[in-house]
């Protein structure tokens, strides 16, 4: 897919093209897919997540930042496939109950959002934390309901010129929760792979 036109600024920065990439691949949305975000800002996540699914719906508690995810979202509307509904609504109040995939842009209310997850038996959780102290708090949330899958930390360097030569600037680091809400049983054969709480892997 051609990257996405994000003309209009949210001054948080949209997630950047490198780690949505990650972001995506997890995910694995399929077209029937019903997939939620938690904290749209630019729309980034979203308009690639309406480039892959079938619906989406995207809440932001901040309502100018809602507005600049809706001016992207028309930026690029050639381009979305999926019905996309916008929500200025605190989460998790304003989830959906019938999600498939869930991304969680933000640390704010995570651990009530994963609750909503846990209730809602959403197959497909994804959060990105910015901040150590914050990843590890993420961490036990996800290992205490039983639905952490993969823990992953990377940095992507980007190059420029100096001196005639090629140098590096290095973006913050990333740490991305990656588990599943859906009952054991159902993924017996699947040959997923959980991690218990002593950090070992084990069979879902």
């Amino acid at each position: 897919m051609p990257p996405i036109a994000l003309p209009h600024d949210a001054k948080a920065g949209p997630t950047k093209s490198e780690v949505r990439a990650v972001v995506h691949s997890k995910l694995a949305l399929e077209d029937d897919d019903h997939f939620a975000e938690v904290g749209s800002c630019t729309g980034a996540v979203t308009i690639e997540a309406a480039q892959r699914a079938g619906r989406v719906t995207a809440l932001e508690r901040k309502p100018e930042r809602l507005e600049t995810t809706e001016k992207n979202l028309a930026a690029n509307a050639e381009s979305v496939r999926a019905d996309v509904e916008l929500r200025n609504e605190e989460a998790p109040e304003g989830l959906p109950d019938d999600a498939d995939a869930l991304f969680l842009g933000g640390s704010r209310n995570f651990e009530a959002v994963l609750d909503h997850a846990v209730a809602t038996e959403i197959d497909r959780v994804v959060m990105n934390v910015s901040r150590l102290e914050v990843a590890g708090k993420a961490t036990e949330a996800f290992r205490e309901r039983d639905i952490l899958e993969e823990v992953v930390q990377f940095q992507v360097s980007h190059g420029y010129e100096l001196a005639g030569a090629t140098s590096f600037n290095s973006d913050n680091p990333v740490y991305m929760l990656v588990g599943s809400a859906t009952p054991e049983s159902d993924d017996e054969d699947d040959g997923g792979k959980k991690i218990a709480a002593d950090g070992r892997g084990g069979s879902r």
